[in-house]
């Protein structure tokens, strides 16, 4: 057995997968990341909405005080503050991918 005949201890030599449209492309690939962060706002503002909901039914069913209603109006106003511009990131990243898609890009 000669040198060269010896298996490399690293692991498998597969070459890598070529990039994706996303890794070659800055627009898509800024589009990707905006998406990434878009995602990350939907989910805590419907995750804000959802404590304050939560709270919410919690203070009705024993006792408004002032820091269950701290926590409510809290998590209404911030989780609409990430919930607005996701939602309307979210309708312009769909669509520029959609009218990539279109035009064969």
């Amino acid at each position: 057995m000669t040198p060269t005949d010896v298996p490399h201890p690293s692991g498998p030599t597969d070459p890598p997968s070529p990039p994706g449209p996303a890794a070659s492309d800055p627009v898509r690939a800024r589009r990707a990341a905006v998406a990434k962060w878009n995602t990350l706002a939907t989910r805590a503002g419907y995750g804000l909405y959802l404590v304050g909901i939560v709270m919410f039914f919690v203070a009705l069913a024993t006792s408004f005080t002032q820091g269950k209603v701290t926590v409510i109006t809290t998590s209404m106003i911030v989780g609409s503050l990430l919930l607005a511009p996701a939602i309307v990131l979210g309708y312009a990243v769909k669509a520029a991918e959609k009218d990539d898609v279109a035009r064969g890009l």
